[in-house]
């Protein structure tokens, strides 16, 4: 082997001796993690008309859920809707039967990064039952609900109902304070609770108008009809706030980090103060490694010669 074959091999052992002595150091020289970040958006709901009712047909031999969402709406997935219109198929002699006649019945839900909202606004609607044809279980001027979620801000709720109110015929006056009860003789019973409003501190919830009836027209079981709508409810849920960025503690410009407490004893300087790192005795290992090899090759070179 001659001279200049040896220096090149000399080289490669060097270099091959300081890569394993790095390689042996900690972990951080490998690089930095992966940070994930997840964000969510707030929620929002807005339904027209919600029935849940049992109705009994031909002397409770047929049983009929009625079970109807008009207008329902949900986001972050949402859309704005408008219907006039719910029908029931099969109740009325086999004729489509309509629940929910208005001359304006809409519901709305959005959400963005910092706001989640809701509303319903319906006008001049008019609620039917099977059994009762001609006769409207409720007649209403307007009713709306709205639920607001705003990032950093209390939710907020407010339902109303406008106008005059009739319940199975009769003119009533609806009362904020309680429910109000309509009996009618013949008909049925139907209970009234106006405006509903819930808040926490994440969430709102709006509800126009509740009804809890039971209705058997004549008592001749023709059409008996129990259990609960709901008109004009708003729901939402408040988006989260961003999260704010860590501050870097040896940004400059933090005043934390000039802070000294009075008094205390001046820590001993550790490697970092004084040039140093962590990582200096694997750097120190590896150029005495080259060195060692270097200077051996060195050596047989010269008594080579």
């Amino acid at each position: 082997m001659n001279s200049d074959t040896f220096r090149t091999s000399a080289r490669r052992l060097a270099t091959l001796a300081t890569a394993t002595a790095l390689a042996a150091g900690p972990a951080a020289l490998a690089g930095t993690g992966t940070a994930h970040a997840t964000t969510d958006h707030g929620r929002a709901s807005a339904v027209v008309l919600r029935t849940g009712l049992d109705v009994s047909l031909l002397d409770k031999t047929v049983n009929v859920p009625l079970a109807v969402s008009l207008n329902a709406v949900q986001a972050p997935q949402s859309a704005d809707r408008t219907a006039l219109t719910a029908t029931l198929d099969g109740v009325d002699g086999g004729k489509p039967f309509n629940v929910l006649g208005a001359d304006a019945a809409a519901a709305k839900a959005t959400v963005t990064a910092d706001r989640a909202e809701a509303s319903v606004h319906l006008a001049h609607a008019r609620l039917h039952l099977p059994g009762l044809p001609l006769l409207s279980l409720v007649e209403l001027d307007t009713v709306t609900s709205k639920a607001t979620c705003e990032t950093g801000r209390r939710p907020e709720a407010d339902a109303d109902v406008l106008g005059a109110v009739t319940v199975l015929g009769k003119r009533v006056t609806l009362s904020a304070g309680g429910p109000t009860d309509v009996k009618v003789p013949g008909v049925g019973e139907v209970r009234l609770d106006l405006s509903r409003r819930e808040t926490t501190s994440t969430t709102a919830a709006a509800v126009a108008l509740e009804l809890k009836v039971s209705i058997n027209p004549l008592k001749l079981n023709v059409a008996e009809v129990e259990g609960t709508l709901t008109l004009a409810k708003a729901t939402c849920e408040t988006p989260p706030a961003p999260a704010a960025a860590p501050a870097d503690p040896a940004d400059p410009a933090d005043p934390v980090s000039d802070v000294k407490v009075q008094g205390a004893p001046e820590k001993p300087a550790k490697l970092a103060e004084t040039g140093g790192s962590s990582v200096t005795p694997y750097v120190l290992g590896g150029a005495l490694a080259l060195i060692l090899v270097g200077a051996g090759a060195v050596t047989v070179v010269r008594r080579r010669r």
